[in-house]
């Protein structure tokens, strides 16, 4: 089966075995949401209209990995990382809405560059590579992980978390859940 289509606690057991440094998974829970922000920031500019709905791309990469989320294995994980990316989408379409080209380039280039100088300090204190090197369903992983850490945070997923560490052995994602 390809990576790409393999179930939500299999990608992030693969996931979390890359991220057991506190400080990697603190980089990524601002370095994830602020890429995902830019990427739809970018995105949101290239329009165009569905019948009479207008449309951007920022938009239907939303609505195509909502539904690969969704369709992962884990509807509550898949739901909330669904809401929170399109929460994302929303807030990067308002934040450029009235932007001139260059602002629109400051904010959307602007906020990657410094998502991705997080993910790549964590990844230093973690001593390790980023997962989307060797496996790029990473990269559609690091939402799902930073959003099931923040379940974990508020005592949600405990089974999920226990699987995942039955998997990969004890992880700093415990440290996030309420005991």
């Amino acid at each position: 089966m390809s990576s790409l289509f393999r179930p939500a606690l299999d990608l992030m057991a693969q996931y979390a075995a890359y991220h057991r440094d506190r400080r990697n998974i603190a980089t990524h829970f601002v370095g994830i949401p602020l890429i995902v922000f830019a990427i739809s920031a970018l995105l949101a500019r290239a329009e165009f209209s569905i019948g009479d709905t207008p449309m951007n791309a920022a938009i239907v990469l939303w609505g195509l990995t909502a539904l690969w989320y969704l369709t992962r294995g884990n509807l509550m994980l898949g739901a909330a990382t669904a809401a929170v990316n399109g929460v994302l989408t929303a807030l990067a379409m308002t934040a450029i809405q009235d932007a001139t080209t260059t602002g629109w380039l400051v904010i959307g280039v602007g906020s990657f560059v410094v998502g991705w100088i997080l993910q790549f300090v964590g990844h230093y204190y973690e001593g390790r590579k980023p997962a989307f090197v060797d496996d790029l369903v990473g990269l559609l992983v690091g939402p799902m992980f930073v959003v099931g850490e923040a379940m974990f945070m508020l005592g949600w997923g405990r089974a999920l978390l226990a699987e995942i560490e039955r998997r990969v052995g004890p992880t700093h994602l415990r440290d996030l859940a309420h005991p």
